[in-house]
């Protein structure tokens, strides 16, 4: 028997279009067929910790698969995964509960099964916070695998460890559920997850879980599982000391009460390529990054000799604020006393200014980059 616990306000945080969108699928399906309808995985978990919350599953129980097509037609559900019963209306996934079997190698080898009740269908959950199931007509959470503790004491734990191992982007995801919300991966998943093999996933599904990392408020955490779970020996061949490790933990914690949000997705990679091995040019690749991170963490110099000259430098096009070593307390010091933090560079001179002094051209350039320089010892020599 599951865990019940009464949760009558949980729509009370609900963006009202969404909540209107779900009362339209769940009050006709429950209605026309009967059916038993459910929230299930992340927005429940994100509701009892308090998280803002607008992706939304429906699990939709006692509805036959014919009935199920039909209602999503009636309701102009769009079919995204009918293989597996999932449909999409508007920003709602509202599926058919199931159970997967691997029996082909990578994300779409698995031969899916309609499952008969709650708990058949919450066991092939990843990890037991994320199995948590809101039964909408009972105004209640289900919980079979005691993922309301697992909250409460901040533990990340695989459901069930022979459906885990069949999907290895299980492991990112363990990877990236630490740095989000700052949690423990318990010492049994840690073992499961070191022992799985992760050379069958592309980089796009590597990526997209490594980016959820980088946006995560406990960095240290996603630093420590990346090396703790293998992650990084088997992606990048990377192994850390520990002095280098408590090093940068040190940094990625420090640093995070600087950072600016739009930058988020970089301060992880920018901070950490001056202490791992390989080559940041690399990584990137291997990790199958976008072309903007090579722009903002590869292209981008660490701040390492912060000087008058470096920040004018790096200020001439954009403010500092733009730039991702923007975290290092000296950086904005120095941006603020240059009055660079949201403005270009003040070179004293500008182009228009020089075509009316004559200047053209190459000639133009070169005297702008004169005077430029000629401005920033200036202020170097105060």
């Amino acid at each position: 028997m599951p865990t019940i616990k009464s949760f009558p306000n949980f729509f009370s945080q609900t963006d009202p279009d969404i909540l209107q969108n779900i009362k339209t699928v769940t009050e006709y399906l429950t209605q026309k067929y009967h059916a038993k309808c459910y929230i299930v995985g992340g927005a429940v978990r994100d509701r009892i910790l308090g998280d803002e919350c607008k992706d939304y599953d429906i699990e939709c129980f006692g509805i036959s698969i014919d009935d199920f097509e039909t209602a999503m037609e009636h309701l102009g559900a769009q079919g995204v995964g009918k293989s597996f019963f999932v449909y999409k209306y508007h920003d709602l996934d509202i599926s058919l509960p199931r159970t997967e079997k691997k029996i082909a190698k990578g994300h779409r080898g698995f031969e899916v099964s309609l499952a008969l009740e709650e708990k058949e269908a919450s066991k092939r959950r990843d990890f037991t916070i994320n199995a948590l199931m809101y039964d909408i007509q009972n105004e209640q959470i289900l919980d079979f695998w005691d993922g309301l503790g697992d909250l409460e004491h901040k533990v990340i734990r695989v459901v069930d460890e022979d459906t885990f191992v069949e999907d290895s982007l299980r492991v990112l995801r363990a990877m990236q559920f630490a740095a989000r919300f700052g949690f423990k991966v318990d010492e049994e998943s840690c073992r499961l997850c070191q022992s799985i093999s992760l050379d069958d996933l592309p980089k796009e599904r590597i990526f997209k879980e490594f980016e959820k990392m980088f946006r995560g408020r406990y960095l240290h955490y996603g630093l420590y599982y990346l090396l703790a779970l293998g992650i990084a020996k088997q992606l990048f061949d990377e192994h850390m000391e520990r002095k280098t490790f408590i090093a940068l933990s040190r940094v990625l914690q420090k640093s995070q009460k600087n950072f600016v949000e739009k930058l988020r997705p970089y301060y992880f990679l920018f901070i950490c390529k001056a202490y791992f091995s390989l080559d940041i040019t690399e990584l990137l690749e291997r990790l199958g990054a976008p072309t903007v991170y090579y722009k903002k963490v590869a292209a981008s110099p660490s701040p390492t000799e912060i000087s008058i000259p470096f920040i004018a430098h790096l200020s001439l096009r954009e403010g500092i604020r733009e730039y991702v070593g923007n975290y290092h307390m000296d950086v904005i010091a120095m941006a603020k006393k240059l009055d660079v933090w949201d403005k270009p560079f003040d070179r004293g001179v500008t182009p228009t200014e020089l075509l009316e002094e004559g200047f053209s051209g190459k000639a133009l350039g070169d005297e702008l980059e004169r005077r430029t320089e000629e401005k920033i010892m200036s202020l170097k020599e105060k």
